[in-house]
């Protein structure tokens, strides 16, 4: 197995490995793909593997253009979700255990064990991140879908002596994590959990427990002031603004249920970056946000357009008793001016990269961008995977940049 060394000339053309200055840190996001341990692996399949079970799909899917699914795929969908947890031990036991669609595994593909083929996707993330810290100087990890520490920690392999990890503990399997140089500090690094964006997912249902990921900041002393990462990994499948590559687009106050979750974690996400700001100027916000704020960016939707009521986005965004804001759109809600955030750019131009596209962002501060010398980029790195792998490495591929500070 190896990684493509297609991405060199993109790093040397957009000034990514000129980092003799100390103050020269890359920094990398990397969503994982339902990352754990052997032992997690192995739980799971022995799960998803029982009779009741059979490695059925707990989502209710939706058919083409739909708002929402038939009943009878909920009915269908239910009863998975019950079967799984009672496999698991509990409604409480289940959540720490990767559903049965995760890795996209079916009977057959399992026939003979499924251990070896989990073994696989760890190397490849191994041999992923070897190449980002030895050839691409990465200095600071944001992870998303990562279990536990350990996980980080063994994918980190053999430069784990040098770096410290934290994560952010969540009654789920996915959660939001860092690994960073320890020397890069002068001061002891804090890692913060945001629970504010872990929030209730079916409102409506008094019997389930499960909530979406928290936030995680990391506070470091770089250069003798603080430097804030922010790590997110918000509520999936509303997407898109423009209708495009079987997607349709939507607002955040659309009908749609997955719209209505992310458009509740708004003013969490809002209130939470005004508060870093104020304490740490220089701040990065990175992390899969699950919507495509370069779509966003490139509208030029006047200020009294970015909400429904019509009022500034720089203003108070109030939530109805649900926890529903009046935003549209996210992007314009987030980077209102209070502050403003600026979006650092992708190079196309480098292939190898088969991950989502425009899910994963890195996001700048005025203060932080202000030092950038130049417009700052990034590029999104292959995945290391061998042919015919069963399990993909991760469906994302790292996004990497250099700032100067």
């Amino acid at each position: 197995m190896r990684i493509a060394r297609i991405c060199l000339s993109a790093f040397f053309s957009l000034g990514l490995l000129d980092v003799a200055g100390a103050a020269d840190i890359g920094i990398a996001s990397f969503n994982l793909a339902w990352a754990g341990t052997t032992t997690d692996f192995n739980r799971h399949a022995e799960v998803c593997s029982a009779p009741a079970v059979q490695w059925c799909d707990t989502r209710a899917k939706k058919e083409t253009g739909a708002q929402e699914p038939t009943s009878v795929e909920e009915a269908r969908a239910k009863q998975c979700q019950i079967d799984f947890d009672k496999a698991s031990g509990g409604p409480l036991a289940g959540m720490s255990v990767a559903p049965c669609n995760a890795y996209k595994l079916t009977p057959k593909k399992v026939v003979g064990g499924a251990a070896n083929l989990y073994l696989e996707k760890l190397q490849g993330l191994k041999e992923t991140v070897h190449t980002l810290v030895a050839e691409k100087q990465v200095q600071i990890f944001a992870f998303q879908e990562v279990k536990s520490v350990g996980v980080i920690r063994e994918i980190l392999g053999v430069h784990a002596a040098k770096f410290d990890t934290c994560l952010a503990n969540h009654s789920a399997f996915q959660t939001v994590g860092f690994a960073w140089v320890k020397t890069l500090s002068s001061a002891p690094a804090s890692c913060v959990p945001e629970s504010s964006l872990s929030i209730k997912e079916k409102l409506q249902d008094s019997t389930s427990l499960r909530t979406l990921r928290p936030g995680l900041s990391l506070e470091l002393t770089v250069e003798g002031q603080p430097l804030t990462i922010m790590n997110v990994h918000l509520k999936s499948s509303c997407a898109n603004l423009i209708t495009g590559g079987g997607f349709p687009g939507r607002l955040l106050t659309d009908k749609d249920s997955a719209c209505q979750v992310l458009n509740r974690q708004v003013a969490p996400l809002e209130s939470w970056i005004e508060r870093v700001a104020a304490k740490s100027p220089r701040f990065v916000l990175l992390g899969d946000f699950n919507r495509r704020l370069d779509e966003e960016a490139k509208q030029k939707v006047p200020v009294n357009k970015v909400r429904v009521d019509g009022t500034d986005p720089a203003g108070v965004n109030r939530a109805d008793a649900d926890g529903q804001v009046a935003s549209k759109y996210l992007w314009q809600e987030i980077s209102d001016g209070n502050p403003s955030l600026h979006q650092v750019l992708l190079d196309e131009s480098a292939v190898g990269c088969k991950g989502f596209v425009g899910l994963d962002h890195i996001l700048l501060s005025s203060t932080l961008r202000a030092l950038q010398p130049a417009e700052p980029r990034s590029v999104k790195l292959p995945v290391a995977q061998k042919a015919g792998q069963k399990i993909v490495s991760s469906d994302h591929c790292p996004r990497v940049t250099v700032l100067k500070f």
